[in-house]
């Protein structure tokens, strides 16, 4: 943007801005900034006490001052005299704060700028329509075992459907589909590919969107992995390829490669693979991640989660899937991940395959969910979220390329948010063992 963010706002009949960031756990914090002040404010005056949100930080420390992405602003569809506008964090000496989520996948896209690669994405963000409590689906009439694709429940939420995908054409984004998923009150809505960072700048503010307009209708929307045990979960599925730095050339479109892709499209799988477990801890950031995860078969028949680190090709019950040439597809991310750190952590992964020439292996076509591989042929996505913690902390690769002072302050929230789970007694353990 080269005129100033006030004279911005006046051309666009914009009031406020919402200066805003992402802490570790996927959590955005904003202030909302008068226009008249936006270009002072934005340009490092807007500050923070870190330890108010998930940073690892402590009283102690001096504030962060927030940068907001002149290049990135978003007026907020569904009330257009605000806007939205990403932000890094500087520390009081004018330095990153190195475990910023924005700032660290930056620092991954320039590692993979250096190796001549420019990274693009897409991801499919599933989430559901609940009552305005929380407690129960929307739609009292949506029913059915399979109601994937299903018309009439599709309808029943137009309004709400509508308004967030009009938000997306306004914006600028190029939605061009939206349906009901496999779940009762489950939705997805699919937007073009682009550039790896405008991809997670757009995630990220998508589901403030969802959430926000939801509520405008009297509803409330989640895209946790799992809310329901019977129903499928939320997953973040994530399309990604590597383009020339000119973004004329897809690197990974190969037409006399194995199913259309390239060497260095292999190397990258190879390289999600081989970090697959503690990739998971990125991909699948929550204890309830693993309610989705090697599921029990869900009401409609089938989880649509992978149990095994495994790639194949038009296949949807493995870890990778290859559904056309050119690119692949991600399906170990839920909801819950943190829309910069889940493509950093894929990316960091990808690039090591590619500098350290990994193979993937055999492809595996089996349907996972009623001819799963022999035990130990593949490696199998952790259990829990413990044990994809203690794969991260063993795994120096994202050390290496996130960053230690992100990895070990995620490290150190994520063991303290399974340790007060592992305490808590739950309504089960009462039901099964009361009577001992």
């Amino acid at each position: 943007m080269s005129e100033s963010l006030a004279a911005y706002a006046d051309a666009h009949g914009i009031t406020y801005f919402l200066i805003s960031f992402t802490d570790l756990l996927g959590v955005q914090r904003a202030k909302l900034v008068p226009a008249a002040v936006v270009d002072r404010m934005a340009a490092g005056q807007a500050g923070f006490a870190g330890f108010a949100a998930w940073l690892e930080m402590t009283p102690a420390d001096a504030d962060v001052l927030a940068v907001g992405d002149r290049q990135c602003v978003f007026p907020l569809p569904w009330k257009p005299e605000v806007a939205w506008m990403p932000a890094n964090l500087l520390q009081g000496d004018n330095t990153p704060l190195k475990q910023t989520p924005r700032w660290v996948l930056q620092q991954v896209l320039q590692q993979a700028t250096d190796l001549g690669f420019r990274p693009r994405t897409g991801v499919e963000c599933e989430f559901m329509l609940l009552s305005a409590d929380g407690q129960s689906l929307s739609d009292a009439a949506d029913t059915q075992a399979k109601p994937c694709y299903d018309q009439l429940s599709l309808m029943r939420r137009f309004e709400v459907i509508r308004d967030i995908c009009d938000g997306m054409q306004t914006l600028g984004w190029q939605p061009y589909q939206n349906d009901h998923e496999d779940a009762n009150g489950q939705f997805e809505m699919n937007w073009l590919f682009d550039d790896a960072l405008v991809t997670s700048d757009r995630h990220a503010f998508f589901k403030y969107m969802v959430k926000s307009i939801a509520e405008l209708h009297g509803y409330r929307a989640t895209f946790m992995p799992k809310p329901f045990e019977h129903l499928t979960g939320n997953g973040c599925h994530m399309h990604l390829s590597l383009w020339d730095l000119e973004g004329k050339m897809n690197l990974f479109h190969d037409d006399q490669g194995e199913l259309g892709l390239s060497a260095i499209a292999y190397h990258f799988i190879a390289g999600v693979l081989a970090h697959g477990e503690a990739l998971c801890a990125f991909t699948s950031p929550t204890v309830n991640s693993y309610r989705r995860l090697s599921a029990p078969v869900t009401l409609s028949g089938a989880t649509w989660s992978p149990s095994t680190l495994t790639y194949t090709r038009n296949n949807r019950t493995h870890a990778i899937r290859i559904p056309d040439s050119g690119r692949f597809e991600l399906r170990l991310a839920d909801g819950a991940a943190n829309p910069y750190l889940l493509t950093a952590a894929v990316i960091a992964a990808g690039l090591d395959g590619i500098v350290n020439k990994l193979e993937p292996g055999p492809r595996y076509d089996n349907n996972s969910y009623t001819d799963p591989l022999p035990q130990g042929t593949a490696k199998e996505v952790p259990q829990n979220l413990m044990l994809a913690l203690e794969a991260l902390d063993r795994d120096p690769l994202f050390r290496e390329r996130l960053g230690s002072e992100c990895v070990d302050a995620y490290l150190k929230l994520k063991s303290r948010e399974w340790e007060e789970f592992r305490h808590r007694v739950t309504p089960w353990e009462r039901e099964t063992t009361l009577d001992c």
